[in-house]
């Protein structure tokens, strides 16, 4: 079991060994958390993470994912970041969307892959789904 766990350790070592280069492309958040704060149950849950390329090559994201099936980083069938490299100093956004059908806080994290200094960055969106209204027939009832 050790031996799996230092095997696992060893290829996830490449990623938080920063790329030297000097020219390297460079992701640069304006913020890393997203707070959606308290929202309504099955409310809008899409949300934009600003980035920059504040390196000196272009940049290219290679993928974005979810921590879970509750954290889309797909969008209407198409992925939430930009395809195409971005050039030094330019900026895109990378969309997620929880499902706002899950009542109760949450916390998860996102990994967006790319080829940046650090090839992996972990960013994270948090808040608080209120609970599901009850039926409208319901209450007239009432």
């Amino acid at each position: 079991m050790f031996g799996v766990a230092g095997y696992v350790n060893a290829q996830d070592a490449p990623s938080v060994v920063p790329d030297m280069n000097p020219n390297a492309p460079d992701i640069k958040f304006e913020s890393e958390v997203i707070d959606y704060g308290v929202i309504e149950y099955d409310a809008n849950g899409i949300r934009e993470f600003k980035f920059t390329n504040s390196g000196r090559t272009p940049l290219t994201i290679t993928s974005v994912t979810g921590e879970c099936g509750c954290t889309a980083t797909t969008i209407d069938g198409k992925p939430g970041w930009p395809t195409e490299p971005i050039l030094p100093g330019k900026s895109g956004v990378i969309k997620v969307k929880y499902d706002t059908k899950r009542e109760g806080r949450f916390e998860k994290n996102v990994t967006v892959t790319s080829n940046a200094k650090f090839a992996t960055k972990k960013i994270r969106i948090k808040g608080e789904i209120k609970p599901k209204p009850a039926a409208a027939s319901q209450n007239q009832q009432q």
